[in-house]
This record gives structure tokens, C-alpha cells and sequence, in this order.
């Protein structure tokens, strides 16, 4: 491959990862895990191979839309895009790439409004699949679909923009909602579609995350997002020692010149970078110091017949 030029700009910005002592104030297990299937995970007997997408595998496009974390305002919740991203696309590869139907879409609000992971200000690695499988143990419902709680990138602590008039206590209505007709109050729904999580857990290194990568999908991980904030394309090359941003993975390429790279899937829009994407170079800007990854357990898809039918106005659903 040929790389092509690379524009970096090298930024101060305010981390979006809370500390550890802050994460484990509230409840998180620093580097969790629910499970040890991934030490189970066999490498292929032929080795892996030197690209990888799950993008593009044997043809199909397993991965979902990127999204924009600073639309429809500044909100540091990369933290909840990129767990959602990667736990998004592990549901349409096991939709067999969603043939026939329109992608899941996860609710980075929800996660927002309930998950007690974080906030706007930051949050962390590893509480948004902890959240997940929580709920999903306890209720046997986890997060919902953005179609039901769209995002407002506001949390209850936000003053900016119009957060001062959003209400992102963890209701009901700020769960899953809909309206009715003109004059109608908006309610919370009890039945609604959603995703649960089945399994989740921490790993680091490129072999480790090749594994988890090339055999279930998709992960989340931290990187250094200073040196990327004016990339424009190429493989970013540059060292770091810390990390204050999540993006998720999604697979791998070999570069003739730079050797392994990883294709990262961002939460700053489709303008920015490749189409939303960056490819970092293997041992640059800390991305495989620390990553996450969930199994999907059940989720609310017409083939499986398991959505609630509610009324145009939820008056069934309240």
C-alpha cells in the first residue's frame, strides 16, 4: 500500500477519560472482567491475515454508521460512541451483515441519562459495557435504540447550549419515549427495543487484540486523540505515553513501509479524517494499551418476531 501524505496537528485538549480513582468511585471495575472466553479464543492455525476489515469481510460491510459525538453540540462522550459503535457492529455480524434490514442503532443518550459511566466531561473505558450487562442481568432488558431516545449530547451536569432545558434524568421518558399527536404529553415507554450485552472484558496488546478482533468483531479502545484532531488521511505514526479519547477498532492492514496498522473507526463525523476513519501504525499513540470488548446477548430485531407492537401514542407501552 501506498501511504498517502498525513496531516497532524498537535493540540492541548481536556481528556474525555476520567481518572481511575474518579471511575471506581462509581462503581466500575477497572479493567472488568465478566468472563474469561476471551483467553479461549483460538488464532487461526494458518496465522492471521495481513489485512482485515470487518468493513469489508468476504464482501459484506458488517460495520455501522460512524457517528458524530459534537453534533448537535460539544459533548465529550466518546466513551459511550465507542463502546456503542463496536457493540453495534458485533450485532450485525450476528444478523449475518442485517440482510433485508436496516442496522440496529444504539442509544448513546440512554447511556448517557442511566448508565452512571460518565458524562459529557469524560467517562470511561470500561462502564458502558458494565452498564449494559448489569441491566441486562437484572431486567433482561439493556440499552435502548436511538430511534426511542435520540442523542441531545447533553447530560445532567451540562449548562452549554441548551442543556440547561434538557432533562437527562434517568426516567422513563429518558429511557425510551415517544409523542403523540398535537397537545399530546410525550411518554415513557416500558416496552421498547433494545440490545443486551451477554459478556464483557479488557484486554491490551496487538495480539490480544487481533484475536478478539478477528474472531468476534469489533473492539473499543483508548488512544492519544491529540495528535489526530487535524488528520486528514495516511497512518498516523506518532508515539504517546498517554491516552485521553475512546474510538473503536475494527481491523487491521499492512502498510509496505510502516508494517501492521489499525483501522479506527472515530466519533467526530464522516468530514473528519478517511470518511470518519484513521489508520494508526501498530505501537502509536497508545491505542493498544487498553481495550474493551462485549458479546451481544438478546436485542429487539423483526427476524426474531420480538418487538412489542405499541400504539402510535404509547398509551399501551406507559
Amino acid at each position: 500500500m501506498v501511504t498517502s501524505s498525513l496531516a497532524l496537528g498537535v493540540n492541548i485538549r481536556k481528556s474525555e477519560l476520567l481518572p481511575r480513582a474518579e471511575v471506581e468511585k462509581m462503581g466500575i471495575v477497572w479493567r472488568g472482567n465478566s468472563s474469561n472466553s476471551h483467553d479461549l479464543l483460538a488464532a487461526p492455525e494458518a496465522g492471521y491475515p495481513n489485512d482485515f476489515s470487518w468493513c469489508n469481510k468476504d464482501g459484506v460491510n458488517y460495520c455501522t454508521a460512524s457517528l458524530n459525538q459534537h453534533i448537535p453540540q460539544y459533548c465529550g462522550s466518546c466513551w459511550a460512541h465507542g463502546a456503542v459503535s463496536a457493540l453495534g457492529d458485533r450485532i450485525k455480524i450476528a444478523r449475518n451483515g442485517n440482510v433485508g434490514h436496516t442496522d440496529v442503532a444504539l442509544s448513546v443518550q440512554h447511556m448517557l441519562n442511566c448508565g452512571n459511566a460518565g458524562s459529557c466531561h469524560g467517562g470511561s473505558l470500561d462502564g458502558p459495557y458494565q452498564w449494559i450487562h448489569s441491566i441486562s442481568s437484572k431486567t433482561g432488558t439493556g440499552i435502548s435504540y436511538a430511534l426511542s431516545q435520540p442523542y441531545l449530547a447533553c447530560s445532567s451536569e451540562s449548562k452549554e447550549g441548551w442543556c440547561e432545558h434538557v432533562d437527562s434524568t434517568c426516567t422513563a421518558l429518558n429511557t425510551a419515549r415517544t409523542c403523540g399527536t398535537f397537545g399530546e404529553a410525550c411518554v415513557g415507554l416500558t416496552h421498547y427495543p433494545n440490545a443486551t450485552v451477554a459478556e464483557f472484558g479488557s484486554i491490551s496488546g496487538p495480539d490480544a487484540m487481533q484475536k478478539e478482533i478477528f474472531a468476534r468483531g469489533p473492539i473499543a479502545c483508548t488512544i492519544d486523540a491529540a495528535p489526530i484532531t487535524k488528520y486528514t488521511g495516511g497512518i498516523a505514526t506518532e508515539k504517546s505515553f498517554m491516552t485521553d479519547h475512546v474510538i473503536s477498532v475494527v481491523g487491521w492492514g499492512t502498510d509496505a513501509t510502516e508494517g501492521l496498522y489499525w483501522i479506527v473507526r472515530n466519533s467526530w463525523g464522516e468530514y473528519w479524517g478517511e470518511n470518519g476513519y484513521v489508520r494508526v501504525k501498530s505501537g502509536a499513540l497508545a491505542l493498544e494499551d487498553a481495550c474493551a470488548w462485549a458479546t451481544p446477548g438478546t436485542f429487539s430485531a423483526p427476524e426474531f418476531d420480538n418487538i412489542y407492537k405499541c400504539y402510535e401514542d404509547g398509551s399501551n407501552c406507559k
